[in-house]
C-alpha cells in the first residue's frame, strides 16, 4: 500500500496554509486509501492545541476542528 507523510510548517498566522496539508491528508490521501501520517513542524506545532483547533478557519478548506475530527476518526497519526 502507498504511504505518504504530510509535513505542515505554517502556523495560525496563515490559517489556509496551516490547514492545507491536513486537508490533503484527510480529504485526499486517506479517502483514496493511501496510508497517511501528518507531521506538525515548526510554527505548525501549536495546531495541536485545543484553542487553535477550535478557532482556526482557513479559506476554501473545512475548519481545523473538522479536519482534526476526521483525522482522529480515520486513525491518522499526527506527530509534533
Amino acid at each position: 500500500m502507498p504511504r505518504l507523510l504530510y509535513i505542515a510548517t505554517h502556523g495560525p498566522d496563515d490559517p489556509t496554509k496551516a490547514c492545507m496539508p491536513i486537508h490533503l491528508a484527510v480529504n485526499g490521501a486517506a479517502e483514496a486509501g493511501i496510508d497517511v501520517e501528518i507531521n506538525l513542524a515548526g510554527d505548525a506545532a501549536v495546531l495541536i492545541q485545543d484553542h487553535y483547533i477550535a478557532t482556526l478557519m482557513p479559506l476554501g478548506f473545512p475548519p481545523l476542528s473538522e479536519l482534526m475530527a476526521k483525522a482522529q476518526a480515520k486513525g491518522i497519526p499526527i506527530h509534533v
